[in-house]
């Protein structure tokens, strides 16, 4: 690492007097020396000229100096770099960007002069430069201009080492890779390649950077496994604060120092000259380890420079590899949050899908693997005398089962699989968890093309959808639709029959999937009424649970109120939401927007998600849309947390942009009326989740948080008000299952509650909130429960049709199955209340 500052000399001294006595002193002394010494007495000013501000003679003869070819060594160019920028002059840097144009001529003609210095550093006083300020602001432009050309000039190479600005120690990444690495590294050719690869400062690589790259790949020796190892080391490197000499940056972790950012930018456009199957993957791997947020959430990247050229790197692929890169692209955005990264995902997706001819919607769908799995869903493997079954079950569960010799099922790996087929056992866990996370996957995917209103041709739909071994499990399970390009659909859930596929519909036909047939996955947008209560009745009859919420599907069509405000919806306006609960919701459901707090950008946010376009859609065609949800700071907690506790809510707002005006076109502001109708619904149905899920009033626990608390009226307004559509929807869900629970005589609904009649009293549910209150004093009674499926499950076994809804419906159920048997409550927190609520203590909330 460069840091040596040496220690002072008698130099220093003569220069320090001369200085003080005068310019002509100073001149003086540097005539009289030449060679080493005249090096000297200049590093000795320039530190001088560091530590004071300007004296009488400095200023020049630093420019005279810079102005000479004094034959500067690298590690002298070096000492110059660390002691202006490693701390030693004791200035700031807005001292420094003062004083630009008097403190770096010299350190830039050591540079120019040595041929060799540390990047790093020089990279750092071009940060520096951008904003650079100085008595003579001309001089400015060709310094800047100077330190860019530094940057990009050819780093020298000596046969068989590595140039010591390649895998540099300002990091643990750069150290890492050469202890691992360092036979790999000493190869024929290796040195130069990666040289050239660290000169690339930039997200994008031109031609001639590509065309010199491949040469030089070429030529290097295992010059593939290079890239390969060291693309590797990145992903499995931790985020960790580098050595970077930085004074504009924030000293936040990340993956690597400036100048190996750079080299693994440079390999990561290397490798499109590598025909692996292994190169698009591990791209794709580099673009998401990269571009998560540190710990692994949140729009700040480890690496956004790496995440940005690992995503451009896959929209340069070439048309062969385009499924491949489609699809490692699909996975990005649910984990990928932040903004300009997700921009260039979408920018990536399309181009390298209009290179192939087809919509990145067509291409996902290629490419999504079948993980070794027959057409039934199963993958079985020998284990001595006994067998592994991988499957995928609907609607969309990965499972790892064993059989016997004799046959019988066993759920866990017998003791003889564990012991002696240890490393197989091993291979097929991992499968198993690469199975859940590709099911999770097909699942998000499929129900954006359900928000999207997507169409598909027979012969696409029978081969990616309903017989695919992974996607199958989860399209199999939802409801579709079948065209016959007349403009009538009829519903149905796909069965076989015969050799091919028909719908059949709740109400016992059948529609049979013809050739020239085209389907798309059904919405309740677009059903009547009865439509929609026969297909949750038939659900619910045969217990069948879908991969996400479709037939139970909220919808939001547009009121009253909105066509008054026009522009705007308030809706969802005026709730107080947990912000760190809410913004996991958010990001979760692709809404992506400035963070809240004293360590973000502000009091106030707008999320922003653009709505998908139909699947088959060219990219230059048709209209984008985008919802905007306003959000303002309630409580930023302590400066020290340096995150928002709370939020409120505000505005909902839309906007389009035509398809022809491309990625970077202008977005329009548009009137609610003039918003598809399942765009308007999609979006506010992610607005009633947020609300629904995160709003305080749906803590039990708020109102005994004393001082703390705050928003009491609001608690009480949303805890006990009017429903919400997705509270609707789960009151006419409770209307269906109540009947067949052992609670069928003991509760009834009402508007908005569930009336439970226990054996000491009667209690009353919020079917939006979950709160509970006694009666006849309507006090309110704090009851808490476990919001995991199990609590459900504990609640008499009922099926539940869905729990997208935070957990709501499990929880009430568990609440009324509790206070039915009132009288076997023995949690000392709820039968306090009991007694108190009975003696009528309480006032009403």
């Amino acid at each position: 690492m460069v840091g040596i500052t040496g220690p002072a000399t008698g130099t220093d001294e003569a220069v320090r007097r001369a200085a003080a006595e005068g310019p002509d002193a100073l001149r003086g002394l540097l005539g009289a020396l030449e060679g080493p010494e005249l090096r000297e007495a200049a590093v000795a000013l320039h530190a001088h000229a560091c530590r004071r501000n300007d004296e009488r003679g400095v200023a020049a003869s630093l420019a005279a100096l810079a102005g000479r070819d004094l034959g500067w060594s690298a590690d002298e160019a070096d000492l110059l770099l660390s002691r202006l920028l490693d701390g030693e002059a004791g200035r700031s840097a807005y001292e420094i960007q003062g004083r630009f144009t008097l403190l770096v001529p010299l350190v830039v003609a050591a540079c120019e002069q040595a041929g060799d210095f540390s990047r790093t550093h020089v990279r750092a006083l071009c940060r520096l430069g951008e904003y650079a300020r100085g008595p003579a602001p001309a001089e400015i432009g060709p310094l800047r201009e100077r330190l860019n050309a530094l940057v990009r000039r050819e780093v020298r190479v000596a046969p068989g080492l590595l140039p010591r600005q390649v895998l540099d120690g300002f990091d643990a990444y750069g150290p890492a890779m050469r202890a691992s690495h360092a036979e790999l590294l000493a190869g024929s050719g290796v040195a130069p390649f990666l040289a050239h690869c660290a000169l690339l400062d930039k997200p994008r690589a031109t031609r001639a950077w590509r065309k010199e790259a491949a040469s030089r790949l070429e030529a290097a020796e295992r010059g593939a496994e290079v890239v390969r190892r060291l693309l590797e080391g990145i992903t499995a490197q931790d985020a960790h604060r580098v050595g970077d000499p930085d004074f504009v940056g924030m000293g936040v972790p990340t993956l690597a120092s400036a100048a190996n950012t750079s080299l693994v930018r440079g390999l990561l456009w290397a490798s499109l000259e590598v025909g692996e199957e292994w190169v698009v993957p591990l791209v794709g791997a580099v673009a998401l380890h990269a571009g998560t947020g540190l710990g692994g959430s949140g729009g700040m990247c480890r690496s956004q420079p790496l995440a940005t050229a690992a995503v451009a790197v896959l929209g340069e692929c070439p048309a062969e590899r385009a499924e491949a890169a489609v699809a490692e692209l699909g996975r990005l955005p649910k984990r990928v949050v932040n903004r300009t990264v997700a921009k260039g995902i979408a920018r990536a997706a399309e181009a390298v899908a209009a290179r192939a001819g087809m919509t990145a919607s067509m291409l996902r769908e290629r490419a999504v693997p079948v993980l070794g799995l027959d057409g039934r869903g199963v993958r079985e493997v020998a284990l001595g005398a006994y067998a592994a079954e991988l499957a995928v079950r609907e609607p969309g569960t990965a499972l790892l089962s064993f059989r016997g010799p004799e046959g019988r099922l066993l759920k866990t790996a017998p003791k003889e699989v564990r012991e002696a087929r240890a490393g197989e056992l091993k291979e097929l866990r991992a499968g198993l968890r690469k199975l859940s996370a590709l099911l999770a996957e097909e699942r998000a995917r499929l129900e954006e093309h359900l928000a999207a209103g997507t169409s598909w041709p027979a012969e696409d739909w029978q081969r990616y959808y309903a017989d695919h071994p992974v996607t199958g499990a989860v399209a199999r399970a939802l409801v579709w639709e079948v065209g016959d390009g007349a403009g009538e659909w009829a519903a149905g859930l796909p069965e076989r029959a015969g050799g091919g596929w028909v719908l059949a519909a709740a109400d016992g036909t059948a529609r049979p999937v013809g050739a020239g047939s085209r389907l798309r996955l059904w919405h309740p947008l677009r059903a009547s009424d009865e439509e929609v209560a026969l297909w949750r009745a038939e659900l619910l009859d045969r217990e069948r649970r879908q991969p996400f919420k479709q037939v139970f599907r909220e919808v939001y069509p547009l009121t009253p109120a909105e066509r008054v405000t026009g522009s705007y919806s308030n809706r969802f306006a005026g709730h107080v939401l947990r912000y760190g609960q809410a913004r996991a919701l958010m990001t979760n459901r692709g809404w992506a927007g400035r963070h809240l707090g004293y360590f973000s950008e502000g009091d106030s946010s707008v999320m922003v998600k653009e709505l998908p376009a139909p699947g088959e859609l060219p990219a230059a065609e048709g209209v984008r849309w985008r919802a905007r949800f306003f959000v303002d700071l309630v409580d930023g907690g302590t400066v020290t947390d340096g995150g928002a506790v709370l939020c409120s809510t505000d505005q909902v707002r839309f906007e389009r942009r035509a398809g022809a005006a491309g990625p970077r076109g202008p977005w329009e502001e548009t009137e609610l009326a003039e918003v598809p109708a399942l765009v308007l619904s999609e979006a506010l149905r992610d607005v009633d989740l947020f609300v629904g899920v995160a709003s305080v009033g749906a803590d039990p626990e708020w109102r005994d948080r004393g001082a703390d608390r705050a928003h009491g009226a609001y608690w009480l307004s949303w805890g006990f008000g009017e429903l919400t559509e997705g509270a609707r929807v789960r009151r006419e869900t409770l209307a269906r299952l109540l009947p067949r629970t052992r609670l069928a005589d003991r509760t009834e609904l009402t508007d908005r509650f569930l009336r439970v009649r226990g054996e000491l009293g009667a209690y009353r549910i919020h079917l939006g909130s979950g709160n509970v209150l006694m009666e006849p004093s309507d006090a309110y009674l704090c009851v808490v429960v476990d919001r995991s499926r199990e609590a459900g499950r504990a609640a008499g076994k009922v099926f539940l049709p869905f729990e997208e809804d935070g957990g709501m419906l499990s929880v009430i159920l568990s609440k009324a199955f509790l206070l039915a048997a009132d009288d076997r409550i023995t949690d000392p927190t709820i039968t306090s209340q009991l007694r108190r609520g009975r003696r009528g203590r309480t006032g009403s909330p």
